[in-house]
């Protein structure tokens, strides 16, 4: 049973994140609450790792419409929703499994009304420019030259369920596990690829489409839909203006951009 508390006396907190900005770090930044502005107010947007190249894109057409500001604390989902029970000042909470939504509404920790689906994500097999590799199907991982392979950790990153479920689908599972490396979020995953740690991560189609990058796209049918939804927590400092960037991410201007880093919009059907 999750548990409201709040922070610990003696964390340590960084500053506020530049607008529009992304945390790189491994693990999801501590949350404070951000400073007004005199050009409007600045919006704290707690997002899966899986965002990291298309949710600043749109808090930039974001800003330049409405003049708010908005910043962005990426990592793991799971660790992301432990912040928002401690009491974490975000207006916005962008999960990559919807479950993680639905388990803070049981709790009554946001607003329920503000539940929406904004996409459904898809997995890739991703390679850095230059491997030699040729990797056209999953069951290509049992390869003996593909020594290593990342996946998000499954105890808290959706996408390393879903990468489980896909290798479990396969028959691959027990093969596989001596060869996995774990990242801390789907992010990390795929820099463990591109720095050369591992030949091959199983990453996220948003993070793979617009980066250089060999991939293969792994069929849906192998694991759950990796149904992802936001809503604003009864933490949120500007409420309000959080739900119209709610909106704005599902609206006309959000999802040509969602539906151009890969993600399948609600409403949409997946292409194998």
């Amino acid at each position: 049973m999750m548990k409201k508390w709040r922070w610990f006396l003696g964390l340590a907190l960084v500053g506020l994140l530049a607008a529009c900005g992304v945390s790189n770090s491994q693990a999801p930044t501590p949350v404070t609450s951000p400073v007004p502005t005199s050009n409007g107010i600045t919006l704290t947007v707690s997002a899966a790792a899986d965002l990291n190249d298309v949710f600043p894109a749109i808090g930039k057409l974001w800003e330049q419409e409405t003049g708010n500001k908005v910043t962005f604390n990426l990592g793991s989902t799971g660790q992301l929703a432990q912040q928002i029970e401690r009491g974490a000042p975000v207006d916005l909470f962008a999960a990559a499994n919807k479950k993680f939504i639905e388990a803070l509404d049981k709790e009554g920790l946001i607003f329920s009304e503000t539940k929406a689906l904004y996409g459904v994500g898809r997995l890739t097999l991703w390679q850095r420019d230059g491997s030699t590799l040729e990797l056209k199907d999953i069951k290509d991982l049992t390869k003996p030259a593909v020594k290593r392979v990342a996946i998000a950790n499954p105890n808290h990153a959706p996408y390393g369920v879903a990468a489980r479920e896909a290798l479990q689908a396969a028959g691959l599972w027990d093969e596989i596990q001596p060869k996995l490396i774990l990242g801390e979020n789907i992010k990390q995953t795929q820099q463990y690829a591109e720095t050369g740690n591992v030949e091959v991560a199983i990453a996220a189609l948003s993070l793979s489409v617009e980066k250089p990058g060999k991939w293969t796209l792994i069929p849906a049918t192998l694991h759950k839909p990796l149904e992802q939804m936001l809503a604003v927590p009864k933490s949120a400092p500007h409420p309000e203006v959080a739900k119209q960037f709610a909106a704005f991410i599902n609206g006309e201007k959000g999802r040509p951009l969602m539906r151009k880093y890969g993600f399948v919009l609600p409403g949409e059907k997946a292409v194998l």
